[in-house]
């Protein structure tokens, strides 16, 4: 009997060298068309618009040598006869690796369907792109325990008994991470209710500024000085939330206060004046000009106006300008402005 006719493991020496020359050739040639293919199909994906092409290329990025070595095995081992025992933990290997590139090939799609979504809900709402990115979480968390399960399956493993094994664990997990799970679905309920989406100004109790990020535990505001303030998506759902960005007009009201001395026919016409000086400004729809009340030291007029814009900038640039015309104005017609005063009255007593 010569070398080549001898025996191991159930297959003489010949057919484990032609075994092992397929094995060896089918994974280089897989691994050269893997290549060649990915390479060619991504220099057209570059030049289309469509996105499938563009699928495709992610999916051939994703798949692993471990898989090209399995699937080469397996095309070596169809003209070979292997014992059972052998041939029952080769088949359990397959599977089980052809299940986790099954997963990478999944997470890719996910990870390409929910890139692409939430670009294109940063163009029309912002905020949905965290309520994207939380289902994708969870989404890819279902997935890999499938993949997980099925891969559990087939080493033999009772999934029955594991399942509901999980589902103890899990109900001590959730207790575990309640604070993280509140802040999880406080951020869902932050992205399907909206009280506020990214480039909204806003003010939670002393702190104010615009929205940065709304995050799965946190979101992230840059105050008017500069700095990142972050909030727990719990605590600031049980917080007072102002949120400026909605406010469609600004109402503005304001005081001013004149002397005692002013002449009683001038009274009436200071009303008048500050309502032609408020109704002269673009973008002002007035409302009233009273004389208010009696002050300590001046009489107080109010005067009360709508900025029809939230912009805290064009409201500012309006009050000064009003404040300017009222200080002109004020000087031409000789009203002079209160300022505390005391007015302090000596009465002498005769001496007998």
């Amino acid at each position: 009997m010569g070398l080549l006719e001898k025996t191991f493991l159930g297959l003489t020496l010949q057919q484990w060298l032609i075994t092992t020359g397929i094995i060896a050739g089918s994974f280089a040639l897989l691994t050269i068309l893997l290549r060649f293919v990915t390479k060619r199909l991504k220099k057209v994906a570059e030049t289309t618009e469509t996105r499938v092409d563009d699928l495709i290329v992610e999916l051939l990025s994703n798949t692993k040598p471990l898989f090209l070595l399995v699937l080469a095995f397996y095309l070596g081992s169809l003209g070979v006869a292997l014992p059972k025992a052998t041939l029952r933990w080769f088949n359990l290997i397959v599977v089980i690796v052809s299940l986790l590139q099954a997963g990478l090939w999944g997470n890719a799609i996910i990870s390409f369907v929910l890139n692409r979504t939430v670009h294109r809900r940063l163009r029309e709402d912002a905020a949905s792109a965290t309520m994207v990115t939380a289902l994708g979480f969870m989404g890819r968390l279902i997935f890999w325990s499938v993949i997980l399960l099925l891969v559990l399956d087939n080493l033999g493993v009772n999934i029955t008994g594991l399942a509901a094994g999980l589902g103890i664990g899990g109900i001590a997990i959730a207790l575990a991470l309640q604070n993280v799970l509140g802040d999880l679905f406080a951020s869902l309920s932050i992205v399907l209710d909206k009280p506020f989406v990214i480039g909204d100004f806003i003010i939670v109790d002393q702190f104010l500024g615009t929205v940065e990020h709304i995050g799965l535990k946190t979101t992230r505001i840059r105050s008017l000085s500069g700095e990142e303030v972050i909030f727990s998506n719990t605590d600031l759902l049980k917080s007072r939330i102002r949120n400026y960005k909605r406010m469609f007009e600004r109402r503005v009201a304001f005081s001013v206060g004149i002397t005692y001395q002013i002449p009683g026919e001038k009274l009436r016409h200071v009303s008048q004046m500050l309502r032609s000086i408020v109704e002269a400004q673009s973008n002002v729809r007035f409302d009233r000009a009273h004389f208010k009340e009696f002050g300590d030291s001046a009489l107080v007029y109010e005067v009360v106006y709508y900025v029809r814009s939230s912009d805290f900038n064009l409201y500012m640039d309006i009050q000064q300008s009003i404040n300017l015309e009222i200080v002109k104005q004020f000087k031409q017609e000789g009203i002079e402005f209160a300022y505390p005063t005391r007015t302090v009255f000596i009465q002498h007593q005769g001496t007998e």
